[in-house]
């Protein structure tokens, strides 16, 4: 099944039409997989249709407080006029604060591997919507697992 996926990937990425990407933009992403988290991020063009985007967030659940930064490799493919699907691999580093009711006091640093799939649509005027699924596999003492961060992005393009 995942060579399927893969090959099914490799041929929507050849044969799909490019479209020239803003050269920057930057905003906002809204979402978590658990709890609130906010992130402002910028997207660097890096040719017609790849891109490098940087965000830096925080995070904010029942117990924890904490921020991370992401940096993100993404390929963009155009669906129709407006609309884009993006899919991206990269990394970053975060670092959280617990405090629980049962007195489980402690920070955790860690580092993460991240891929993203999302679907954007970019209108007339400079103003750019996404909505992405950011699965991350973090390595650290207390995040050392799978999560699914989704997000909702609105983005300034200049």
């Amino acid at each position: 099944m995942k060579k399927i996926l893969l090959l099914l990937l490799v041929v929507v990425g050849y044969t799909a039409t490019a479209q020239d990407i803003s050269k920057n933009a930057i905003g906002l992403r809204l979402g978590d997989d658990d709890g609130f988290g906010a992130e402002i991020t910028y997207q660097r063009a890096i040719q017609d249709n790849n891109r490098l985007e940087f965000d830096l967030g925080i995070r904010s659940g029942n117990d924890y407080d904490g921020f991370k930064l992401t940096g993100l490799y993404q390929w963009v493919w155009n669906i129709d006029g407006g609309f884009n699907w993006y899919a991206g691999a990269g990394g970053g580093v975060g670092s959280y604060s617990y405090d629980n009711r049962f007195g489980d006091d402690f920070d955790d640093t860690f580092v993460f591997a991240a891929g993203d799939v999302g679907i954007e649509y970019n209108f007339d005027i400079p103003l750019l919507l996404s909505l992405d699924i950011r699965p991350e596999l973090g390595f650290g003492d207390y995040r050392d697992d799978l999560n699914f961060d989704l997000a909702l992005g609105i983005k300034y393009q200049f």
